[in-house]
């Protein structure tokens, strides 16, 4: 009895200072929930991780935040709203996360806004692109970081006007990322080109493009210009037809995202050429803040950077300001000091708008060419996402009175 007495009492001990050791580890880390597509977009989740990780070990290297260190911990959200959800639940419950972030798929970020709506807990939407998450279902505790579909419309906008080509096709996958990138550049382009055509629309499913129909559909079409927003493997199927039936030559080709080398660099010398493309040019970028990243990141990395290794390291250095500011990881805290946060990125000064949650992070605009046997952009202009808005008085109406 008495030696099972000490057994009991030793047990009792150990557990006691397991749990002691584990509460002050704890403690002493503030961890952020990435919920991500890591494995359906490993070409953007990859470079996106490397960047949040070299973001990660400047600051603790540096001291950590709040004397605390950072830690990251993922979820797959396997592209599906219920899985990101499923995730969000786990992160917050069981792995006790004081913050969530991440998302690229429109309607993945929509889930998981709503989830941190409900359960009141701090989200910062990476790299989703819906307007609908700072707008129409905008709430307190969404932020988003990366230019919404409506900013990228609206800085192809001018150049696809200035073509002055009257016959204008769309081709976008069929789901909330494309359909509203293309309500928004038919609107802002009948405003400065009122004669302007539409001849036709094609969308196809994502991820499961018909590029031959497409391109043939288009041909039929006879447009004098085409708005492109694929991406990925839908777009280099798009490009390798269209390029195999000669549907480009005498067509303007305006276009989202082509320019971000996650999916330019995989076409090499299929790539297209003089399309008028968002995007990012690391190779030409030379201010001191974007060299100190590029530097960083190719010596920790030996590679370069994608626009997702910069919407990553972003990602994290907003939240450490806002963090930091905020003396606090909790919730309403962050929800209060993120409304007109302002911090150092690598593209320059970025804001928080207080009016509905976007960041004011720009975009690269220019044209493509093939140099090397790879495709790249010639030149860019870099547009301040705070000029790429729509009136304040339009955004009040769409979101939500509750958030504003």
């Amino acid at each position: 009895m008495k030696y099972r007495s000490v057994v009991i009492a030793t047990s009792m001990a150990l557990a006691v200072a397991l749990a002691t050791v584990s509460s002050s580890s704890a403690q002493n880390v503030i961890k952020i929930g990435d919920i991500n597509s890591y494995k359906a977009m490993s070409a953007n989740l990859g470079p996106y991780r490397k960047g949040v990780d070299l973001a990660v070990e400047e600051i603790n290297a540096a001291g950590g935040l709040l004397g605390k260190t950072l830690e990251i911990v993922a979820r797959d959200d396997g592209a599906n709203p219920g899985d990101a959800v499923r995730m969000a639940d786990d992160l917050r419950l069981n792995a006790k996360v004081d913050i969530l972030t991440g998302t690229i798929l429109s309607h993945v970020g929509l889930a998981v806004a709503d989830y941190a709506r409900q359960h009141k807990v701090f989200f910062l939407a990476s790299a989703p692109l819906t307007d609908k998450i700072v707008w129409d279902s905008g709430n307190r505790y969404t932020f988003r970081l990366r230019p919404s579909t409506y900013s990228h419309a609206a800085a192809l906008v001018p150049h696809a006007a200035a073509l002055k080509r009257k016959r204008w096709a769309f081709v976008y996958p069929n789901y909330e990322y494309g359909q509203s990138a293309v309500a928004t550049f038919k609107s802002l382009l009948k405003a400065a080109q009122p004669d302007v055509e539409f001849v036709i629309d094609l969308a196809p499913p994502l991820g499961k493009i018909d590029s031959a129909s497409v391109v043939q559909a288009l041909a039929d079409a006879k447009p004098d210009a085409v708005f492109n927003v694929l991406f990925g493997a839908d777009l280099a199927k798009f490009v390798r037809d269209g390029e195999t039936r000669d549907l480009f030559s005498g067509i303007e080709v305006v276009s989202l995202l082509t320019g971000e080398p996650e999916y330019l660099d995989p076409l090499k010398d299929e790539a297209p050429k003089n399309w008028y493309v968002t995007g990012y040019p690391w190779y030409l970028i030379k201010t001191p803040e974007h060299m100190e990243f590029l530097t960083a990141y190719q010596k920790r990395y030996n590679d370069y950077p994608r626009i997702s290794s910069l919407v990553g390291y972003t990602t994290i250095k907003a939240l450490a300001a806002g963090i930091d500011k905020a003396k606090s990881t909790n919730s309403e805290e962050l929800a209060k000091v993120f409304e007109g946060l302002t911090f150092l990125s690598p593209s320059g000064k970025v804001t928080f708008r207080a009016l509905d949650h976007q960041a004011t992070l720009g975009l690269y605009v220019g044209r493509t060419a093939l140099q090397n046997g790879k495709g790249v952009m010639t030149s860019y202009d870099y547009l301040d996402g705070a000029k790429l808005q729509p009136a304040d008085d339009i955004v009040r109406k769409m979101r939500p009175a509750h958030t504003q």
